[in-house]
């Protein structure tokens, strides 16, 4: 389809992608035909591999780029952009990402329009970017991708047949993508995860409500440095976390934290000492912040100051317990389960803001 005169500079492109689906691809070919630029703005980047995100920012470009011919693929710019658990942040980054692609690709003053489709309450995203025209597409079909990744990692036959299955949800591209992708050790990783989900979902889907769990979480900081475990089993086996848990019935938020971070770490100090050490208190309560559900945590922030410090050991479910050096967090954002890197970044900043 041409272009016509009054063609905007740039088309955005909004999504996790995860993976590629023929929905996308469909929404793809509005853009690429309303612009001569399509910025494809490509979400929940930077994380650790979960069987909601299994693949990284780079990975999903690929399935852009495998899924166009060449001429088309140069007409794509990619912009990767964390889950800030803030819609303001998260809005900013987006609006100043797409500007800098732009400019750099000699566009000053762009006329940008939104493409996108509205689907439930978690499009209204879409509604945030007033000084863009929107471009709203009615959906091509009943393709959802988490279908397309329980088939994926819930597939224990013949993955050529569960991938043949879906012929009509994804392009050839992206099955062939995932068959490839399978071979990696990522997946089998995955698997094992996403049955643990799986089974912790059914395990509470006779409750008369739809649960809500309330846990409590514990930083420690020590001088330039922050206490961390690796967490030793599944979800996020292996990954970083701050010590933490489910809060006790006959505790209160402060006692589960303390009561915690004695359990996991080893470190008791006396509660005065713990009571001069806060510096914070703070509920971190998105929706979308922990894989097993509903989950709101009471997260308390500990400084003890310069001081040497305190004796260590994992205990637990902790399979290790280690100090680490607050001007390292930053490139270890993708080893950190749910959103706890995102709760270390509000409390001492390591991200843009």
């Amino acid at each position: 389809m041409p272009l016509t005169p009054e063609a905007p500079d740039a088309a955005v492109f909004i999504g996790r992608f995860q993976p590629f689906h023929a929905g996308h691809a469909a929404l793809l070919t509005q853009a690429l035909a309303a612009a001569p630029l399509c910025v494809v703005v490509i979400g929940s980047a930077f994380q650790a591999r979960t069987p909601k995100n299994p693949f990284s920012w780079e990975e999903r470009a690929e399935m852009f780029k495998l899924a166009l011919p060449e001429a088309q693929r140069a007409r794509l710019r990619f912009l990767p952009v964390r889950d800030y658990y803030n819609e303001d942040r998260w809005n900013q980054r987006v609006k100043s990402g797409v500007q800098q692609i732009l400019a750099e690709a000699g566009v000053e003053t762009p006329e940008i329009t939104l493409v996108g489709h509205f689907k439930d309450a978690t499009s209204d995203y879409l509604r945030g970017f007033p000084g863009w025209s929107l471009l709203s597409v009615e959906r091509s079909g009943p393709v959802d991708a988490t279908a397309l990744r329980d088939a994926y990692f819930g597939c224990e036959g013949n993955l050529d047949a569960t991938l043949a299955a879906l012929v009509d949800q994804a392009p050839a591209s992206t099955r062939a993508f995932l068959r490839a992708w399978a071979a990696l050790p990522q997946y089998r990783t995955l698997k094992t995860e996403w049955r643990f989900i799986q089974t912790y979902r059914e395990a509470w889907s006779k409750s008369p409500y739809p649960p809500v769990f309330v846990t409590v979480d514990a930083l420690v900081r020590c001088g330039d440095e922050v206490l961390l475990i690796r967490r030793g089993e599944a979800p996020g086996q292996g990954l970083y976390a701050l010590p933490g848990g489910f809060i006790d019935q006959r505790e209160t938020a402060w006692q589960s934290a303390l009561r915690e971070l004695e359990e996991e770490t080893k470190l008791s100090l006396l509660d005065s000492t713990m009571r001069g050490a806060l510096k914070a208190n703070v509920v971190f309560d998105h929706p979308d912040r922990s894989q097993r559900g509903r989950t709101i945590t009471h997260a308390f922030y500990f400084d003890l100051g310069h001081r040497e410090r305190p004796e260590v050991e994992a205990g637990d479910d902790a399979a290790r317990v280690e100090w680490v050096p607050i001007a390292r967090l930053a490139s270890l954002e993708d080893q950190f389960h749910d959103d706890h890197f995102h709760m270390l970044d509000h409390f001492i900043g390591l991200t843009d803001r």
